[in-house]
């Protein structure tokens, strides 16, 4: 299959061709989200109300709450200022554990739809106690955005599909951008600017290179790894294998994963390692460990050496001169799209994957359960 191939053009009712566009549409879906962000008060507002905490909690269920933790490693990186990520049933049941040593903190509340029952219950707690809260949201006019103090919203964000894509990566640089805005960063402001034209260039390739690989060897296992701010996006990635293939995947730290993980490594398990610029050589190493032991591997990084490209079976290089907080919503695409050929290749419908519906909403809320991963 060509990369290009129906990358731009309508869905149709094949199993998966919404899912396969909305991957493909990511950089054109961040330009627009940005060039919003830009000519709307939204920012200038949120610096009004928040630009002096001294803390940020982001706060989403699934893949919003690995947006969370992106989002918490960057804000911190960007800002200089504490900021850190919960799932929101963390705040719901433990709240005492979670705003213990708590002062002047922005809860951020993530949610796709604005309707997922545990983020509307944590904003309504959160309002309860008086605090103040801003909500990111890809659907207007939803209860979560009534319920939040101040608002992001990133309509062009939203999918027809069941699984969370581009809604994942616009939130994250919507979160990113923003945090260079407060922080005054207009070097990375410029660079996020560029971010959509380098991640166009690399998705010329990747689909049909990502296709080859998961049509040639059927394994058994998958395990993404990565360390600070590239974990939250490495969770994701294992969770779009998980939702469209209905695989069994897992996510650990790079370094962490040789304390006990490693047991099971095989040429069964492809296992995936988001290897970040300022640590290249310690998470190297370990990717030359696991291809020791005879994994499969795969290397995904902004540029790899010899020795890099030594130990792994499949390349991902983004071969961009731009910041590395910049280039980190491009190191999902890759579990994107591993897990939309697997899925196809099993026999699913990426677009509509089983047990799932596309928003969390618990009986107590509405008459009828859905069950969701976002």
């Amino acid at each position: 299959m060509n990369s290009n191939d129906g990358a731009r053009s309508e869905p149709t009712s094949a199993p998966g061709a919404y899912s396969l566009s909305e991957i493909l549409s990511q950089p054109q879906c961040w330009s627009d989200c940005l060039k919003q962000l830009e000519s709307s008060k939204t920012i200038d507002e949120i610096g009004k109300r928040f630009g002096k905490s001294s803390e940020w909690v982001f706060i989403g269920c699934g893949s919003s709450y690995y947006i969370a933790l992106a989002a918490a490693a960057s804000w911190s990186a960007i800002t200089g200022v504490r900021a850190r990520a919960v799932p929101a049933s963390e705040l719901l049941l433990f709240p005492e554990l979670v705003l213990s040593g708590a002062e002047d903190f922005v809860p951020v509340l993530i949610s796709r739809s604005g309707r997922t029952s545990e983020v509307l219950r944590a904003a309504q707690f959160l309002t309860q106690k008086k605090i103040p809260s801003l909500g990111i949201s890809c659907a207007p006019k939803q209860k979560l955005e009534k319920l939040a103090s101040l608002s992001i919203l990133l309509p062009r964000a939203d999918e027809q599909s069941t699984v969370m894509t581009r809604s994942f990566t616009s939130m994250l640089l919507a979160l990113q951008y923003l945090a260079a805005s407060l922080g005054g960063k207009t070097e990375l402001i410029n660079a996020l600017k560029l971010l959509p034209a380098a991640a166009e260039k690399l998705l010329q390739g990747l689909p049909a290179q990502v296709r080859e690989l998961v049509y040639r060897e059927q394994f058994k296992d998958y395990v993404c790894l990565g360390q600070g701010p590239y974990y939250g996006v490495a969770c994701e990635a294992t969770l779009k294998l998980t939702e469209m293939s209905c695989s069994y995947a897992q996510c650990f730290h790079t370094l962490e994963f040789r304390h006990g993980p490693k047991s099971i490594v095989g040429r069964e398990t492809l296992i995936s390692f988001l290897l970040s610029e300022a640590n290249y050589d310690e998470e190297r190493e370990v990717l030359e460990e696991i291809k020791g032991l005879g994994g499969t591997t795969v290397a995904i990084a902004n540029r790899l050496d010899g020795r890099a490209r030594a130990a792994a079976d499949f390349c991902v290089e983004l071969d961009s001169d731009l910041p590395e907080y910049a280039r980190l919503a491009s190191f999902v695409f890759a579990g994107q799209l591993a897990g939309f050929y697997n899925g196809l290749r099993k026999g699913f419908d990426p677009d509509r994957p089983r047990n799932l519906s596309r928003v969390v909403i618990l009986k107590e809320d509405e008459e009828r359960p859905e069950h969701a991963a976002i």
